[in-house]
């Protein structure tokens, strides 16, 4: 305990010193977070322009509420505001310091425990009913279809059948999704645990806990300091607001634990790494038959193994993933005939009401949305400069000492890169026109590290945007997806 607390000051002491030195960057950050909020602004105007004119296909402009989010312009408070605002402010003022003193495991608790606090004031502006218990209960989402399935194994079976549009159509989240989700909620309402309060809840604190998972993981690969640092960060997650409630967040957290699991096993020895590598591949595994978009968060494990530069782990993870693909197959569904059949339904209904010229760039202004000012502004500051780049890294048994921060700083450069590639390809795909607030949670909560790479002395000032811009979306309309 004595070496951990000396460590843990080592740490703080060094990043005293980095943030004493006169910060030249901040007007370059500033210059990068207005340059992003003009994109948004166009991104907005151009949509309001297609919505007004109605110039999009089918006359119907780009198919969204308030251009680039699916929402609504609802100014309005609720039973969250409060709490909302005091947990924010709490973690601005006290958040830098509890990530550089709390010893490991008690950050985590304390950081998981304010990152479901968060999310869940965020949806109780909305009100219990309408923010958190009804969300999932709507008619194009999964809950509505669980009354109709009594058999689990015909579920499965006969899953594909229902995808395409027609008279025995699957609700438009189960026909567009794996059945994985839907399983789970099924599953949890055979055991007793039914309706949307206990499905919007399971949503809140499996979504909290991603950001936990991408500090495990950028500790397993030698970068605590960069963990404890962007923590606080993780907590005010903007993309918070998509979390609660939404199984997006259930999929960001199956994902980040799966790679999670895997950067401690590539890492690890003993037989316990086998374990964790098996496990991390399991969960990733399943993440295919959650989303079908998920397929591109691979890249994300295989940056994992680029930075560990360890091939058996990865291969031990790959028997994972094959064993719940063989599973799933072995029931009926076949995760290739459901996509390629998803892709006939996205077209018979919004996706061709979505202009993809428009879309393939707003995307990014709701993503930026998602992330929040402080990781763009992280964004800028970690470019690939000399002692950063993935050719300098070193594997993780050679960063245990305090120094060689770029090194360390460059674990979640890769990271980040790794997700910032899905996102693209999942743009270009044109399969994620709009409503990528929610899709791509489970990409955004790993580029959201790089704020570490923000002067120690400007935290709090970034804290508070990224809370300040989640407030302000949160109360000024009513998203949805």
């Amino acid at each position: 305990m004595a070496g951990s607390l000396t460590s843990v000051s080592r740490v703080t002491t060094t990043a005293t010193r980095a943030g004493a030195r006169p910060d030249r960057g901040t007007r370059r950050d500033l210059l990068a977070v207005g340059a992003v909020g003009a994109l948004v602004a166009v991104a907005a105007g151009v949509g309001w322009l297609l919505i007004d004119f109605s110039v999009g296909p089918n006359g119907r402009g780009p198919y969204t509420g308030w251009p680039p989010l699916w929402a609504q312009w609802a100014p309005h408070v609720g039973p969250g505001t409060v709490p909302a605002l005091a947990l924010a402010a709490l973690v601005v003022v006290k958040g830098p310091e509890w990530a550089a003193r709390l010893s490991w495991k008690r950050l985590l608790w304390v950081a998981y425990a304010t990152a479901a606090g968060w999310i869940f004031f965020l949806a109780l502006v909305d009100g219990w009913g309408d923010g958190i218990q009804g969300r999932l209960e709507r008619q194009p989402e999964y809950l509505s279809a669980v009354p109709k399935i009594r058999d689990i194994g015909a579920f499965l079976a006969h899953f594909t059948d229902g995808i395409v549009a027609g008279p025995h159509q699957w609700t438009e989240h189960v026909a567009g999704h794996p059945p994985g989700v839907t399983l789970i909620f099924v599953l949890l309402q055979r055991v007793g645990l039914g309706g949307g309060g206990i499905a919007g809840l399971l949503c809140i604190f499996a979504g909290a806990s991603a950001c936990i998972a991408v500090a495990v993981t950028l500790r397993a690969l030698g970068a605590e300091k960069v963990a404890r640092t962007a923590l606080p960060f993780g907590v005010l997650f903007p993309g918070a607001i998509w979390m609660g409630v939404s199984a997006d967040a259930i999929f960001a957290a199956v994902v980040a634990w799966g790679v999670a699991a895997f950067a401690v096993g590539a890492v690890g020895r003993g037989r316990w790494r086998e374990v964790y590598s098996l496990g991390g591949g399991l969960l990733l595994g399943y993440g295919l038959y959650l989303s079908y978009g998920l397929v591109l968060a691979g890249v994300v494990p295989l940056a994992v193994a680029l930075i560990t530069r360890r091939i058996r782990p990865l291969l031990i993870a790959g028997l994972g993933v094959v064993a719940v693909v063989v599973a799933f197959s072995a029931t009926g569904f076949l995760w290739w005939q459901g996509i390629a059949l998803v892709h006939v339904r996205y077209y018979q209904g919004i996706a061709t009401m979505r202009p993809y010229w428009y879309w393939v760039w707003a995307n990014f202004a709701a993503l930026a949305l998602v992330i929040g000012p402080a990781t763009v502004a992280g964004l800028r500051r970690v470019r690939l400069s000399r002692g950063s780049t993935f050719a300098q890294l070193k594997p993780p048994p050679l960063l245990q000492s305090e120094s060689d921060c770029n090194d360390r700083m460059g674990a979640a450069v890769v990271l980040a890169g790794a997700a910032v590639l899905a996102v693209v390809l999942a743009d270009l795909s044109g399969l994620s026109k709009a409503e990528v607030e929610r899709i791509w949670l489970p990409f955004a909560v790993w580029i959201v590290p790089v704020c570490a790479a923000l002067p120690v002395r400007k935290t709090r000032w970034w804290l508070a945007a990224q809370a300040g811009l989640a407030l302000a979306v949160n109360h000024l309309l009513a998203t949805g997806w």
